[in-house]
């Protein structure tokens, strides 16, 4: 599905283009050097050619939950490195983590980057001597509580999850986590499966936590429909008598809006990267960080809030680490703790039942456990 600029522009506004994944139609622009950018631009051309010599290839894998959601970053890459051959693979983070460690047990490392959502997977990769030591381009401007001191791992965008409202609710749109309970909101909300998604987990661990399990039972009275991928749930608002939705990014319907809430807990975090050790790519890998770290493509190509302390927040949006109701490092504390997410999880688990569906990055089931192209072959 392609969008238009008007669609984008939207989504970037809450900065949340990255999170819902949109393929755009025209949302790659030419790098446009701008005072203290020549620098970096010539560090680019340096790591371009190195990877050209080294065959112009680079496998990704992207966190996601839709197949080509990371299609505008792979766009706009391959738009200024033009003799670039690039494949990003989209999956549940928590797939690409068991895959990547499965990679590295039987010594056939088919990815060379990882950004995902799976926090908590970088400091133990680090530790195990999975991760190459390597700082992009841009790395002194990258905030220093979402980076590896040593150079193992860094934050590369923000991603959010805030509501997601059907533009036909006007002023009555809800807003607040309280306002979803509100009885013209009953069968009309759905939400992804907090039990898949740990961001969305803990999007609900944050409401548990301030406004107590009364508050999750009164939702769940409001009989919500489950679905999962949160590109899913947000695209389903506006549709069927589905009017809101909250724990997802915006969707590029045109049929629903997204909003922060000014009280309620919402999520951010920082979408995390690093290059696998026994990368088979690793000058394109480089290429590929440095630039998605460079103050263009963090102005012009990710669509969210920044990485890079140089580069201003979204149009009409506060800092990443202004919100009083947001904590960006929150989601990785919380995923730092596997004993008791999991708990948690089981706990959100007896509300909301098993998990159902098929995985709505890989319908097909094709991925597999060495996926290179997005069908799932090798190549």
């Amino acid at each position: 599905m392609r969008f238009t600029r008007k669609a984008w522009a939207g989504a970037a506004a809450l900065g949340v283009l990255a999170a819902t994944g949109a393929t755009v139609a025209g949302a790659s622009p030419s790098v446009q050097e701008t005072p203290g950018t020549t620098s970096e631009q010539s560090q680019l051309q340096k790591l371009y050619k190195e990877a050209v010599a080294e065959g112009g290839r680079l496998v990704v894998y992207a966190g996601g939950d839709k197949p080509g959601q990371a299609d505008y970053l792979k766009n706009a890459f391959v738009k200024q490195f033009p003799k670039m051959k690039v494949d990003i693979v989209v999956d549940f983070s928590k797939n690409h983590d068991a895959r990547i460690d499965n990679q590295v047990a039987e010594h056939h490392v088919v990815a060379d980057v990882v950004h995902l959502q799976t926090l908590d997977d970088f400091p133990r990769w680090k530790k195990e001597g999975v991760l190459e030591k390597y700082k992009p381009v841009g790395w002194n401007k990258v905030y220093p509580q979402i980076k590896d001191k040593d150079g193992y791992y860094t934050g590369l965008f923000f991603f959010a999850f805030a509501n997601n409202t059907a533009v036909t609710l006007g002023d009555n749109a809800p807003v607040e986590a309280k306002d979803f309970l509100k009885p013209e909101f009953k069968n009309k909300l759905v939400f992804t499966y907090p039990n898949d998604d740990d961001a969305v987990l803990f999007y609900f661990k944050q409401l548990t936590d301030k406004y107590g399990s009364g508050y999750l039972r009164k939702l769940l009275a409001q009989n919500p429909k489950f679905v999962r991928g949160t590109q899913d749930s947000a695209d389903l608002v506006g549709t069927d008598g589905y009017v809101a939705n909250f724990g997802s990014a915006g969707s590029f319907t045109g049929l629903s809006k997204s909003s922060i809430p000014e009280k309620s807990p919402w999520v951010a975090w920082p979408q995390t990267g690093a290059i696998l050790k026994n990368a088979p790519h690793k000058a394109a890998a480089k290429l590929y960080l440095s630039w998605l770290l460079s103050k263009d493509a963090q102005q012009d190509s990710i669509g969210t809030w920044s990485a890079r302390t140089d580069v201003a927040a979204p149009a009409g949006r506060k800092g990443i680490f202004d919100y009083s109701n947001m904590n960006p490092l929150g989601l990785g504390k919380f995923m730092s703790d596997r004993t008791a997410l999991d708990r948690y999880k089981a706990f959100i688990n007896l509300y909301v039942g098993d998990v159902q569906g098929v995985d709505p990055s890989d319908p097909e089931g094709v991925l597999g456990l060495y996926p290179v192209n997005q069908d799932g072959s090798q190549g």
